[in-house]
């Protein structure tokens, strides 16, 4: 928790005004004993009621005034924990925006988004307690003791050996219960795992008819978490008992031994209700505590987690002096002599990659599937960064762009359609929010998508549900193909977009593309040979090596890998068309 303390730092004041309102209330407590003792000595034993009185209003006042300093603490507190939990959620959320793909390699969605919520919870949690009592329980327990041996020493054994038996029971306690915190968050997030998955696969689940192994999947990861709670709660439970035991058998004791002295006249009965108060102030203190050691350590491996993440240094980073593109650029792509091999792997997936993509045109990526077309998208995108060798685009290197420069130039369609919940209107305006309808129809007709928007009772206003799941899956690629092309991009990469559609779709798309992208070049990965028939440039992949390039005639004759996939596919007389 301590790489968290700055963001705490903002709210040190109110900290401060919270640490001396504590100690207010802790010298209010502390002050109630001695007056309780003062009535009982010198106004009920001589029936003094005016003194009675007037005491009794000095004890009103005090308890009024550490009331009102308990509450505006917990405000402070409460506050300071609100605000410290929003920076670090949003500190978080902003980390997690600017990680490259091997960041999300190594944390999981479930994973991300328990850290997000659950953990930063439980430091919420934590921070609230901390303030209220990791200064008050400490001041109440040494003053409890300081007041105790000063009002009655020769009991002040009495005090010792609860403080030992107290500090006992914490060590006992937190020791059985700190192994598990670790696991209960590592749970969490399994069942986090383990709910998405389920959730989002249903429709394969239901396919296959797996509901039972999915129910049996879920209920051992939410076992192995209930059992792991149920033991540290258990644990927890025994934490009360023994305090109340300890405090009840203080209770007696101090009775047993200050009834004797009042009898032999060397102790005050109000000093000794006195001094029995003092005693359960102390036992009160140390349950705060114990409390607090208790819920620290969960927090703590939280806090770890978070750090985790906030340390986490991107693999992709922006350059230190980064060049800008030139308002006349030429948004040609060549790839020079690109290897690259993914983060943790041993082999490159991409062996001397070496071609150039030129503005006006369309180079389209061909090959069998784990042949590495995708990846060279993501490159381009700079959600990897290359092994060796460089990627230019206007004869810069791609990495002394800022990302977002970059990918201002860049409209991208996904291999897997995400659209956003919200209306069609939404999704399509995404790049820029402020963009005219008109522009939007222009790019729905383009992509084939505004038949189907037109069908629609709302039109551009119809719904779409989270992960477009109210719409087909063509219906999601043409609505991501016209998102693409609001932005009126100089590069379009299209990541296997059209696999959804059929053949008269995709030719109309295609056409439309071609007169409204003239200037633009344009990057398009395709399994189907009669998408990329048309392209003035076909890369034919194979295990990550280029086994051919040229235009489809050409490549029919010379390259036997598209040949193979091309004859798979159409028959002779497609191909010679």
């Amino acid at each position: 928790m301590i790489k968290l303390i700055k963001y705490l730092r903002p709210y040190s004041p109110i900290i401060f005004g919270a640490v001396v309102l504590l100690f207010l209330q802790a010298m209010c407590d502390l002050a109630l004993p001695d007056y309780m003792a003062d009535i009982v000595n010198n106004g009920v034993i001589y029936g003094k009621t005016n003194y009675i009185f007037k005491t009794g209003v000095t004890m009103l006042l005090i308890t009024l005034l550490g009331t009102a300093a308990s509450i505006t603490v917990g405000y402070f507190a409460s506050m300071t924990a609100a605000g410290a939990s929003r920076d670090l959620r949003s500190d978080l959320f902003k980390k997690v925006q600017g990680f490259a793909n091997a960041e999300f390699d190594k944390f999981s969605t479930a994973s991300l988004i328990t850290r997000t919520t659950n953990d930063i919870t439980q430091i919420q949690t934590v921070l609230v307690m901390m303030i209220r009592l990791v200064f008050y329980a400490p001041i109440l327990a040494i003053g409890g003791v300081i007041r105790a041996i000063s009002s009655s020493p020769s009991m002040s054994w009495i005090i010792g050996i609860a403080v030992i038996c107290l500090v006992g029971t914490i060590f006992v306690l937190f020791s059985l219960v700190m192994p598990k915190f670790k696991m209960i968050q590592k749970l969490v997030d399994r069942l986090n795992l383990v709910t998405r998955e389920n959730l989002e696969g249903m429709l394969v689940i239901r396919a296959f008819n797996t509901q039972q192994f999915e129910i049996d999947r879920f209920d051992k990861a939410n076992m192995d978490l209930t059992s792991t709670n149920l033991y540290v709660t258990r644990i927890m439970a025994i934490m009360w008992p023994a305090m109340m035991l300890i405090m009840n058998l203080v209770t007696v004791l101090i009775i047993w031994v200050g009834a004797k002295q009042v009898s032999s006249f060397r102790l005050d009965i109000g000093d000794m209700m006195a001094y029995m108060q003092y005693a359960m102030q102390i036992i009160f203190a140390f349950l705060m505590m114990s409390i607090m050691f208790i819920m620290v350590p969960r927090a703590a491996v939280s806090a770890e987690r978070i750090a985790e993440v906030l340390g986490t240094r991107s693999s992709i980073t922006d350059p230190t002096d980064p060049v800008s593109f030139r308002e006349d650029f030429l948004p040609n792509i060549e790839f020079r002599h690109v290897n690259f091999c993914y983060p943790g792997g041993q082999d490159n997936v991409l062996h001397d990659i070496n071609f150039c993509a030129k503005a006006g045109q369309t180079t389209a990526i061909i090959g069998s599937t784990g042949s590495g077309k995708s990846t060279l998208m993501n490159l381009v995108m700079r959600f990897y960064d290359v092994t060796s060798g460089e990627i230019l685009i206007d004869g810069q290197d791609i990495r002394n762009f800022t990302r977002k420069d970059l990918r201002d130039k860049i409209g991208y369609v996904p291999q897997k359609t995400i659209l956003f919940s919200g209306s069609i209107k939404s999704n399509l305006s995404y790049a820029d929010k402020n963009t005219a309808l008109g522009q939007l129809e222009k790019a729905a007709e383009i992509a084939q998508a505004d038949e189907f928007i037109n069908s629609k009772e709302e039109g551009f206003d119809s719904n779409i549900a989270q992960g477009g799941t109210n719409v087909s899956g063509g219906q999601k690629q043409r609505l991501s193909i016209a998102r693409a092309l609001v932005k009126n991009a100089p590069i379009y990469i299209f990541d296997d977009s059209f696999s959804a559609l059929d053949l008269k779709t995709d030719r109309k798309l295609r056409a439309a593309l071609r007169r409204e992208t003239v200037k633009s070049t344009i990057l398009l990965v395709a399994q189907r040979v009669s998408t990329i028939m048309n392209a003035e440039q076909i890369i034919v992949l194979d295990n990550g090596h280029i086994v051919g390039a040229g235009s489809h005639r050409e490549l029919l004759k010379n390259c036997e890998v598209y040949r193979q996939i091309a004859y798979s596919q159409l028959s002779e007389e497609e191909l010679a068309k």
